[in-house]
């Protein structure tokens, strides 16, 4: 990684070029402030050039990354996690950057995600996304509080002319921060179909037989709700119902030509910044009451439910003993306490340490995912039954979704309450925890509930 400090796009463009050998290529990555610009009227702007958008919010952090076009794309093939970092490491390695600010997500960053269960065969569904994709957007906008920044990111080559690339990027770039109007048609739903509601709940039954006789203890099986829609639905329109909506969840997107996965999920994976790690232990789940009174109430039986708390308990364990050998002065509450959302309440518990030398973001998404809230325990054999049992392809359902800088800073969520659009139609996702004392009607209600998030804003 080449840091320097040229002050134009063109001479940055220049430097890099010239310092090729023959049929060479490299990124090169010019950072930017930039005046207010709505977020949303960016990523809107993008479709008019038929670019693929990328988008993530973290409303807790005041943090707003918008991605448009594709300067390249790290482990498009099937790719491990590991095999992932290096080829991430290596484009940085080798990127030509300027970037006078040095705060967490500003610069060259990549936002993108991966299969729930890379062995479970594809189906038509996912047939768009690859195993792994971390996208470097052409253009990047960075909101962080009251500051905006604009990185550009291109691969350039030996015949390349710096004037030329300069001119046709930046005619991009006025168009792209120029004020525009967010769509504001209501979405209108034609058709709503639940897939096969009865085999599933069978599932269920037949899963709690299978625990009750000690193969697993705990098997998390998810569904899939289909949707038809009038016309085809505005992506801009649903990301700002979801950022009304679910002002305390990670708002994201990601398009691959005509379809997008999109969502607003609370459930953080692991967040570093400057080498300390943030993960978030989010399990056992309850609705919000239609009052005060009634909302403390179903409150207090979810943190005294001992399904639940067995739940969360789980994934508490499981993320204490992944991340403890990759840090150090960890730290994790004994109680969970309640993270309230618009539809939902759940129960949580952080866990914070601080990375030993040698380890990274990725180490930890490859021991924590899946974690016993998407997957169950033991994790082999309960992923094994929902590669078996399940009826649905989860594709990036349920999987880490995120963003990395080139500073190793970066946070990657749990892709759930989503659902992954094309044009007119849609396909919503959501799951339960199945232990041996599961009711079928109780979890197939709670799925019900999870659906709510995405059906509201898609017109439910």
């Amino acid at each position: 990684m080449l840091e320097v400090k040229e002050d134009t796009l063109e001479s940055l463009l220049r430097k890099a070029i010239q310092g090729l050998q023959s049929s060479e290529s490299r990124i090169v990555s010019y950072t930017k402030k930039i005046k207010n610009i709505n977020p949303l009227e960016f990523f809107d702007a993008g479709s008019e050039f038929h670019m693929e958008r990328s988008f993530w919010k973290s409303t807790i952090d005041e943090f707003t990354l918008v991605g448009i076009g594709n300067a390249y794309t790290v482990g498009v093939g099937h790719l491990p996690i590991n095999e992932l970092e290096e080829a991430w490491q290596s484009i940085i390695h080798n990127a030509v950057i300027y970037n006078p600010y040095e705060e967490p997500g500003i610069g060259l960053a990549a936002i993108g995600g991966m299969d729930f269960d890379p062995l479970k065969q594809k189906t038509s569904l996912w047939n768009k996304f690859k195993q792994n994709a971390l996208r470097i957007p052409r253009f990047m906008l960075a909101n962080k509080g009251k500051n905006f920044y604009l990185t550009i990111t291109i691969m350039v080559k030996t015949d390349d002319d710096p004037k030329e690339i300069t001119e046709h990027l930046l005619k991009q770039e006025t168009f792209l921060l120029a004020k525009r109007n967010i769509p504001s048609e209501n979405i209108t739903i034609l058709h709503q179909k639940e897939v096969e509601p009865n085999k599933w709940k069978d599932t269920v039954k037949k899963t709690t037989e299978y625990i009750t006789a000690g193969h697993v203890e705990k098997v998390v099986l998810a569904r899939e709700l289909q949707l038809e829609f009038q016309e085809d639905v505005q992506l801009t329109k649903v990301l700002q119902q979801l950022m009304d909506k679910q002002p305390t969840s990670y708002i994201f997107a990601y398009e691959v030509k005509d379809n997008c996965f999109i969502g607003a999920t609370p459930e953080r994976l692991v967040k570093v910044e400057h080498n300390e790690l943030l993960s978030t232990c989010l399990a056992g789940t309850a609705p919000r009451g239609q009052n005060e009174e009634d909302d403390e109430k179903l409150g207090y039986e979810l943190l005294h439910d001992d399904k639940n708390l067995q739940e969360h308990d789980f994934v508490v364990q499981m993320i204490k003993d992944s991340v403890e050998e990759y840090c150090e002065d960890l730290q994790i509450p004994e109680h969970p306490v309640l993270y309230k959302l618009r539809n939902l309440q759940h129960l949580y518990t952080p866990v914070k340490g601080k990375f030993k030398d040698g380890y990274s973001i990725f180490h930890v998404i490859e021991k924590l995912h899946p974690t016993p809230a998407l997957g169950g325990e033991p994790r082999p054999e309960a992923l094994t039954y929902i590669r078996e049992h399940e009826q649905l392809d989860r594709g990036w359902y349920g999987a880490p979704f995120g963003w990395i800088d080139n500073n190793q800073n970066g946070e990657f969520a749990v892709a759930i309450r989503s659902g992954l659009i094309k044009n007119n139609k849609a396909s919503l996702f959501a799951g339960c925890g199945v232990v041996k004392d599961s009711d079928p009607e109780a979890e197939y209600e709670e799925t019900r509930i999870k659906f709510m998030p995405m059906l509201t804003v898609l017109g439910g």
